[in-house]
């Protein structure tokens, strides 16, 4: 499909949709057509855009140029000259960006409803809110009108919206991704972060946003050799949940256990005590320092378009002493102390995303009280400098329920490793025996596997005859010098993938296998010590091609 058809479906759905308070603002159609036509065009003379023909938005607090960045507050709108880097490396990548979308004001909420523009209202459930403060951003892509899109996350606004709405937010490590000309909230802990509706789309886009670490990476815990080691909280430390909420999270432990992890208990005390400092203790003054003086004009001007809630925040943290900032600074440290302790070697901490899911009346009813609880699981990541990522874990009472997990600073491709296991599908990218009609490819069937797609890998590898029983291919990353194999995509059970994984031999091993599209999807690859002495077949194109040329020369 073009991306200009893609682009007019889009304008289509959000017609369809009657959801305006989704967006601050919309690129005029023509413009984005225009746009969507070179594209097209720039794939059809050659081009590499990895990201062409994908659509996205960005969080009003982010600059897209010929946009006004308004962070959720009209009167502060300026007019960006430039894209934030973040978009416009998406851009180069061929993707398009749709227009900016509405968010609890300059990024202080977790609700979804301190806008303006009007309350974000959740997309499965228009009662209830869409979680904030990315409200906009979660609703445009699980409404299916943009692929992916881009949101910030201080105190969990990269997570929230995506448990409420359904879909995936990853939350990088700190620093991963620029935040240069994004509005900050708390710039010393803000990130840029990515919804999508697959953990797949969320990591391709994710891929073109980093940047290398803008700091020396910090030693990583030492991983003792054995299955993936997940902590979980006894329910007694997770406090009130709503109904049915604490048998799902259960489930998702069970669902990570029955593929091989071991599961094993932790204290979360250190992360709920550090949760409440962040805008309860001294840290909070950091909103001040980013919009206060701005907020401060507005009120005196009579405070038109200012949220009551968000500015009762801001002008609040004016007076926050020095002296209880040292001191916040000192707790902190030890609780984060404390809490790497009880992380130890464990791989990632499985945490409900939220408590609950309120409904608008709930949050009108008690606006602090109601975002503070939305808080509980999420504030202290950022303040601990750790990675997360956000996933559908299934439903209750109808409605969506999401799962984290958290873990180290630059630990992000794990933890998307093994959130892989609790998506309810994942994929599997095969270019040897379990090829259709291939003699492994019963193993792909017996776990309810069903093919997906024919494609080719980027070319980027190469192709070895293995000296094995059956006989099979390695498959190995090599960059400049590699070439398009023959690929086939299937999906199947993510418990079947752990299944899959428990009885794969050496020297094949599980990676992120780049296909020709640009897209990343887990596959087989071979360890590159066990190619010495083997045939380079890269030149067939495929294991497939190989095997029938090699069985007529036999014949």
């Amino acid at each position: 499909m073009s991306t200009l058809t893609r682009v007019r479906q889009a304008y289509a759905r959000i017609e369809a949709a009657d959801r305006p308070e989704i967006w601050i603002d919309l690129r005029p159609r023509e413009e984005v057509e225009a746009e969507a036509s070179a594209v097209d065009a720039r794939v059809a003379a050659g081009e590499h855009l990895p990201l062409a023909g994908r659509l996205f938005a960005a969080k009003g607090n982010i600059d897209v140029e010929g946009l006004p960045t308004t962070a959720g507050c009209p009167a502060y709108a300026y007019a960006p000259e430039e894209d934030a880097p973040v978009v416009a490396r998406l851009r180069a990548a061929g993707a398009l960006v749709l227009g900016t979308t509405n968010l609890d004001q300059f990024a202080t909420g977790l609700v979804g409803t301190r806008s303006p523009h009007g309350a974000v209202r959740n997309a499965h459930d228009p009662s209830r809110v869409s979680g904030g403060s990315s409200s906009g951003s979660a609703v445009a892509v699980a409404l299916g009108i943009v692929d992916f899109a881009l949101g910030t996350d201080t105190a969990g606004s990269g997570r929230v919206p995506a448990a409420f709405n359904g879909i995936v937010g990853l939350k990088p490590t700190r620093g991963l991704v620029p935040t240069t000309g994004v509005v900050p909230a708390c710039a010393s802990i803000d990130c840029v972060t990515v919804f999508a509706r697959t953990l797949q789309e969320a990591e391709q886009a994710l891929t073109h946003m980093a940047s290398p670490p803008d700091r020396a990476l910090p030693p990583l815990p030492q991983r003792a050799p054995g299955p993936w080691r997940i902590a979980v909280p006894p329910l007694a430390d997770l406090g009130e949940l709503d109904e049915g909420w604490a048998e799902a999270h259960a489930a998702a432990a069970g669902r990570l256990a029955d593929a091989g992890a071991e599961v094993r208990s932790i204290d979360l005390a250190p992360f709920t005590e550090a949760a409440a400092m962040l805008y309860e203790g001294a840290f909070v003054a950091e909103r001040y320092t980013a919009v206060g003086s701005f907020v401060d004009k507005l009120i005196a001007e009579g405070g038109a378009g200012l949220d009551p809630t968000v500015a009762a925040i801001i002008t609040r943290a004016r007076d926050i002493p020095a002296h209880r900032l040292f001191a916040d600074q000192a707790r902190l440290a030890a609780l984060r102390a404390r809490a790497l302790a009880e992380l130890a070697d464990a791989d990632a901490l499985l945490l409900p995303t939220a408590p609950g899911h309120p409904t608008l009346a709930q949050v009108a009813a008690d606006p602090l009280g109601a975002n503070a609880r939305l808080g509980r699981f999420t504030n202290s990541t950022n303040l601990f400098d750790l990675a997360a990522v956000a996933v559908p874990a299934g439903e209750v009472n109808g409605l969506p329920f999401g799962v984290m997990l958290i873990g180290p600073a630059f630990t992000d491709e794990r933890l998307a490793r093994i959130a892989r296991v609790l998506e309810p599908e994942t994929r599997v990218a095969v270019v040897g025996a379990h090829l259709s009609g291939q003699p492994l490819n019963p193993q792909l069937l017996a776990l309810g596997a069903r093919l997906e797609r024919t494609t080719a890998t980027a070319p980027v590898y190469r192709l070895h005859a293995l000296r094995t029983d059956p006989p099979k291919p390695g498959l190995v990353h090599v960059g400049e010098g590699g070439a398009a194999i023959e690929t086939e995509v299937w999906r199947l059970p993510a418990e079947g993938l752990g299944r899959l994984l428990t009885a794969l031999p050496r020297p094949m091993a599980l990676g992120s296998v780049e296909l020709a599209d640009g897209g990343r999807v887990p596959g087989f690859l071979c360890e590159p010590g066990a190619l010495t002495g083997t045939e380079d077949i890269t030149e067939y194109g495929g294991w497939r091609t190989y095997a029938t040329r090699r069985q007529g020369q036999r014949a």
